[in-house]
């Protein structure tokens, strides 16, 4: 009895969905997309997960942005720019006539204050909880205006992601000065920038509400209206979607790929995502502080199979930290082959012909680089096993699973990576450094301290040509492969899947959906 009074509930609620959607979308300019949750915060300040970020480039814009299908920075809010002083300069030219959506001048003392905001301790609106401007804004040593529409940011040292940074959802997008004044530390539920939409209205845990900026100062939206809506059931999401209650989704279960290919009505997008999943060996702790051993664990683990059983095929399998879709890729290493034999050559090399028991730690919910964590975990421990290797796998929810990774507690962990901004330095200086093996806030979770590793990853930090940093990464991987602090295992697809009316859609391989080229038929 339950289960039908629940069943009834339901459909009604996919019922009023539905009518919601085609009163609000009977033009065709309203768009309602599904995600499975709530933003945290609209500040992009405060912002450090997706689905805040998701909304947030919505509203705001910072001085650059990424291309459309690529993380190649083209102009925003700045028309142009220089790079002074061998790198410690840069000088901004901004775009005339924008305006903020509360109306208000955007100019260099918008700039100067948005950016001082997260810099400066100084400043009002200075707080020490920000989300990724110690990120964004490395190294910054002054903010200044030359004119109303030129900028000046001194850094203290070349840094060359800097720019990369500037494009991003997090911390680098303009805020409105006023509207910061006006709401204070309620900025975030009431936020105001430059970008295609408006914020309108903001239902936590159901939907925020966004309209079309009449004035955008590029090509404005073809909708009217833009709605996110929480979801966070796949299943429910995905039935929403195939009853019209909304004109598409993201996080889409791989198992459910070949039922959405069957629905005429639905087009499924897949696109290479900015990301790799990997099995960190922590080489604190032995056996694992010997190359051999973490070679071994490469050589064991057959990443084809898993990409096949667990990523239905949406997915490559990785033989380098950094995705193939990033430039700085070392496609000339060689991965290391599916060899159990090898795997037990090299353990017998270093005195462990028995092999050994040790613990493979492992998240319990799902992430964009690896959809079915226990699944892979236990595929992994059965590979091991065939060589030796006895693990025992330890769960733990995402917040105490990655504050134990993070305080170097595991022996073996899957963990991931998505990237912010398309630069080599995000994943391997981040991911791979022995400057990021301070706990408990490690990011480098294998705990790998290599002189050589880390002097390239610095050198190619504060040189601004291309080709050279180029050079380095390539050299930087090598080191990587061979000393084998990871099993790299697969660069997922970011796929979505919408309605067939939709139209015009740009899946980044960020987060970002730029929503406001969509148009429904």
């Amino acid at each position: 009895m339950l289960k039908r009074i629940f069943f009834i509930c339901l459909l009604c609620w996919f019922c009023a969905g539905l009518a919601t959607a085609q009163d609000q979308a009977g033009t065709g300019k309203t768009l309602i997309w599904g995600r499975g949750n709530d933003s945290v915060t609209l500040d992009p300040a405060f912002a450090a997960d997706g689905e805040s970020n998701k909304v947030i480039i919505n509203i705001f814009e910072g001085l650059v942005r990424y291309k459309d299908n690529t993380s190649d920075i083209e102009p925003a809010l700045a028309l142009s720019w220089e790079n002074k002083s061998e790198g410690k300069e840069w000088v901004f030219h901004l775009r005339k006539g924008v305006k903020f959506h509360d109306g208000t001048d955007f100019n260099s003392e918008s700039v100067v204050y948005s950016i001082s905001r997260q810099t400066d301790p100084a400043h009002p609106f200075y707080r020490k909880n920000f989300g990724a401007a110690g990120f964004v804004f490395q190294y910054i040593r002054k903010v200044e205006s030359l004119d109303d529409y030129t900028v000046k940011i001194t850094l203290e040292k070349p840094f060359a992601p800097f720019l990369s940074n500037l494009g991003m959802p997090d911390a680098a997008p303009i805020a409105s000065p006023e509207a910061l004044k006006k709401w204070g530390d309620e900025f975030g539920k009431h936020p105001v920038g430059t970008g295609p939409f408006v914020f309108e209205e903001w239902i936590p845990g159901d939907r925020i509400i966004l309209k079309k900026n009449t004035e955008y100062w590029d090509n404005p939206p073809k909708l009217e209206r833009l709605i996110f809506k929480s979801i966070p059931d796949n299943k429910n999401r995905l039935l929403a979607l195939k009853t019209s209650a909304i004109h598409g989704m993201d996080g889409v279960d791989p198992n459910a790929v070949k039922e959405i290919e069957m629905e005429k009505n639905l087009k499924l997008i897949a696109a290479p995502g900015l990301n790799v999943g990997y099995l960190a060996m922590n080489t604190e702790k032995k056996p694992f502080d010997r190359i051999k051993v973490r070679q071994a664990v490469n050589y064991a683990i057959n990443k084809q199979n898993l990409v096949k059983l667990f990523y239905k095929g949406l997915a490559v399998p990785a033989k380098n930290p950094l995705p193939p879709t990033v430039w700085g890729a070392n496609e000339a290493v060689e991965d290391y082959e599916y060899n159990p034999e090898k795997a037990r050559q090299l353990l017998k090399e270093e005195g462990l012909e028995k092999g050994f028991s040790t613990t493979l730690s492992v998240m319990t919910s799902p992430r964009p680089y690896m959809p079915e964590p226990e699944k892979i975990a236990r595929a992994i421990k059965a590979n091991l096993a065939e060589v030796g290797i006895q693990a025992e796998i330890i769960t733990s929810e995402w917040k105490t699973y990655t504050a134990k990774a993070y305080n170097g507690e595991h022996e073996m962990c899957l963990l991931g990576w998505s990237g912010d901004n398309g630069d080599p330095d995000n994943f391997l200086y981040v991911l791979l450094d022995q400057d990021n093996t301070v706990k408990p806030k490690a990011s480098n979770v294998s705990f790998l301290r290599h002189e050589g590793l880390h002097e390239l990853l610095v050198k190619a930090r504060e040189i601004s040509d291309r080709k050279e940093r180029t050079a380095l990464y390539h050299k930087a991987q090598e080191i990587i492969h061979e000393q084998a602090p990871w099993a790299p295992l697969a660069h997922a697809q970011r796929i979505g899947v919408y309605h067939k009316s939709v139209q015009g859609v740009v899946f980044h391989p960020t987060v970002s959906i730029k929503f406001y080229r969509l148009w429904i038929e």
